[in-house]
């Protein structure tokens, strides 16, 4: 098949972001054409959110079984029935692709073209199938796929990463999870917690990029808890016919086998087959296209990237805020509006969950932290555990970021992330009702240091009518 296609703005991959920038575009009166190899959905659906959710859900029911006794209520012995928990993972994630691809369907059929794309020239793309197109601005959100290190790409089908481990019918007796970030660590516990013998391995010394010591204890309690953790080790694997050997060495060493070894030291951005260099655009030491990330635009070219493939905030959120962006100012090229993004935030949904929100202790003076070991709701429910820390500016003590592993930390992540945004001071914040009991009252502690902390007037307690900071 030869030709030549023209269109205001080719979008280079249909998954969150694509979708968000051809629909963008679109939507401002742009003639657009979306190119995908397979139209099979968005990696949420299909590969990542949704079926490790699933997942996670089964192990949570599997723990909650197992921890009745202390409310006095005896259940017996809880048995896990792989086969079927695999099976609903299966089940439920395949109906969420599927309503991906019907709304996907929704597209104009004329609009959608089947194939890969690589440049020729900085507005020229050519297919596979030998069209070319030719479009006035181009917008990259190819997405990204799980890195493979040397020394594991020969395991066959004892590898897996998140692209294939749900496609286990039956729960392994022993795995080892190399990479301790998000998808490590939320597949490690949820596999431990159905019954699963897990290893958890990492060349680096810290897990789920938690900045805050205490936090990061905390996390680490809980993580050694369900598993074994070698943290600051290198591995090397050697397949065997019916397993897998591992040797590690660093600050633990030792050797055992396993029956599946499961990747998860991250997902590169899908760049290689573009030809990048007939872009004409300058990459940086990783080969991703420098961009603005508040108009997702390369340089000064017409070409722009959206979602995982920019390499900065790998998250669905971001992959269509970003999309969003990339698709309106492909449309208004060479001119281009500046977006404020959200505040950077990220959750890992381990039990209980990780967050991380915007900047540090570095770039802030005052930080305020709370244990959720004797706090009121938690105890109630028994899952007192964890800690947080809340980052702040002086002098007003305005808040500029937070590490949390405590229960409920999804919810209270987006409450700070949403003050963070509005640039609430904790004063502020501390101002506003709280309903008791509840897990938000859990922020009063730290939101009260960093008050004490700040020459600032502090307001009355609203549950004893005393200085907060007492």
């Amino acid at each position: 098949m030869t030709g030549t296609l023209t269109c205001d703005v080719a979008v280079i991959g249909a998954g969150t972001a694509g979708l968000a920038a051809e629909r963008a575009a679109r939507s401002n009166g742009a003639r657009t054409l979306l190119i995908d190899p397979e139209y099979n959905g968005t990696t949420c659906a299909n590969v990542g959110c949704m079926p490790s959710k699933l997942l996670i859900a089964a192990s949570h029911a599997a723990h909650a079984a197992r921890s009745t006794a202390m409310f006095g209520i005896e259940v017996g012995k809880v048995r896990v029935d792989g086969a079927a928990v695999m099976q609903r993972v299966r089940d439920e994630r395949d109906r969420f692709a599927r309503l991906t691809r019907e709304s996907i369907a929704d597209i104009p059929e004329h609009v959608r073209l089947i194939g890969r794309a690589r440049f020729t020239a900085p507005d020229r793309l050519e297919l596979d199938d030998g069209r070319t197109i030719d479009a006035r601005a181009i917008v990259i959100a190819t997405g990204s796929a799980p890195s493979i290190p040397d020394g594991y790409s020969n395991l066959g089908d004892r590898l897996l990463t998140n692209d294939n481990i749900f496609e286990l019918e039956e729960l392994p007796a022993r795995l080892a999870v190399i990479g301790s970030g998000p998808i490590g660590l939320e597949l490690a516990q949820a596999m431990a917690r159905l019954g699963v013998k897990v290893s958890l391995f990492d060349r680096g010394a810290r897990l789920g990029g938690i900045r805050c010591d205490r936090v990061h204890a905390a996390l680490r309690s809980e993580i050694e808890a369900d598993m074994d953790l070698h943290l600051g080790v290198d591995v090397e694997a050697d397949g065997k016919a019916e397993s897998v050997g591992l040797a590690w060495s660093g600050r633990s060493s030792g050797e055992a086998d396993f029956d599946y070894i499961l990747v998860a030291t991250g997902r590169p951005p899908n760049l290689e087959s573009l030809d990048l260099r007939a872009a004409g655009l300058e990459l940086d030491d990783q080969g991703v296209p420098r961009h603005d990330r508040e108009t997702m635009r390369c340089g000064e070219s017409a070409i722009f990237l959206a979602g995982d493939v920019a390499n900065d905030m790998p998250l669905l959120h971001e992959a269509s805020h970003g999309g969003a962006i990339a698709g309106r100012n492909a449309v208004a090229c060479p001119v281009t509006i500046k977006t404020d993004r959200f505040t950077p935030f990220s959750i890992t949904f381990t039990s209980p969950p990780v967050a991380r929100i915007g900047k540090s202790e570095e770039d802030g003076l005052v930080t305020g932290t709370a244990d959720f070991s004797d706090q009121g709701r938690a105890r109630v429910e028994g899952i007192n555990q964890g800690v947080l820390t809340l980052y702040a500016a002086a002098p007003d003590g305005r808040l500029i970021g937070a590490d949390l592993f405590t229960p409920g930390s999804e919810h209270l992540a987006h409450m700070l992330t949403w003050a963070i945004q509005q640039g609430q001071t904790a004063t502020q914040f501390l101002e506003m009702p709280y309903y008791h009991p509840t897990l938000e009252e859990g922020l009063k502690q730290a939101l009260r240091t960093i008050c004490a902390a700040t020459p600032i007037e502090l307001p009355q307690d609203q549950d004893r009518g005393e200085p907060a900071g007492t």
